[in-house]
């Protein structure tokens, strides 16, 4: 495997496990809220179990809408800068061959070897508008090409994350489960934030991390519908 393929295959899987992590603690945190308001309103577990899955079915598919619109969102605009790009090339090349050179400038390019460098790129217009996109404006396709794969493994993620708060409460009495579900909550958090940690930072930190971020969000969503049903109980 080449060291292009190498970059494109580990940007290819930083961006899946963006979307991984995205679903799954948005699913996670958002059902945790939910049934924690709820079990702590009523003694039925089956009401609470119902009003989980409602929430988690929501809350997939609306995660996975979210991310494909997002993601076309992203395209279309590539797509926009990408027209615009051929376009100065075409109507204005010398100020396109100047920002070349200032960008390769910047990296300490200078003399005969930045001379080199920019004919080599600006004599082949595909290499030249590459270069533009990704060194002017940062701007990547394969991060936009996808909306419909992005939409599945954030909807399966947002899915597999919602159900995680529910299984305690299949198995156990409700107050038993509340603690349960907090419990198994943060440690799939710990665990999630661990592995994200393992291909950037430190891995105990980010596993901390979104785990505390996690649950503390959890607990607002919990704190704010308690306070709504004592408020709607007592009108």
């Amino acid at each position: 495997m080449s060291k292009r393929e190498k970059l494109h295959k580990a940007s290819s899987t930083g961006n899946n496990l963006r979307d991984i992590i995205l679903g799954g603690q948005d699913g996670l945190v958002n059902v945790l809220g939910v049934i924690l308001a709820v079990a702590t309103a009523v003694s039925d577990v089956r009401v609470v179990l119902i009003a989980g899955l409602a929430a988690t079915f929501a809350e997939s598919i609306s995660m996975a809408a979210v991310a494909y619109t997002s993601t076309k969102a992203a395209r279309d605009f590539y797509k926009a800068e990408l027209r615009r790009e051929k376009r100065e090339m075409k109507d204005i090349p010398d100020m396109e061959r100047k920002e070349i050179r200032m960008i390769y400038a910047r990296k300490g390019f200078s003399g005969a070897l930045l001379n080199s460098i920019v004919k080599k790129i600006t004599s082949n217009k595909r290499l030249w508008l590459k270069t533009m996109m990704e060194e002017e404006l940062h701007l990547y396709p394969d991060e936009y090409n996808h909306p419909a794969k992005d939409a599945i493994i954030v909807g399966i993620a947002a899915l597999i994350g919602s159900l995680v708060p529910l299984i305690s409460f299949i198995f156990l009495p409700i107050q038993t489960a509340i603690i349960g579900s907090i419990v198994l909550s943060v440690a799939v958090l710990f665990i999630t934030g661990y592995i994200k940690g393992m291909l950037t930072i430190n891995p105990l930190r980010s596993g901390i991390e979104i785990a505390v971020i996690g649950i503390t969000a959890a607990l607002v969503g919990y704190v704010i519908g308690a306070v709504l049903g004592v408020a709607l109980y007592a009108a």
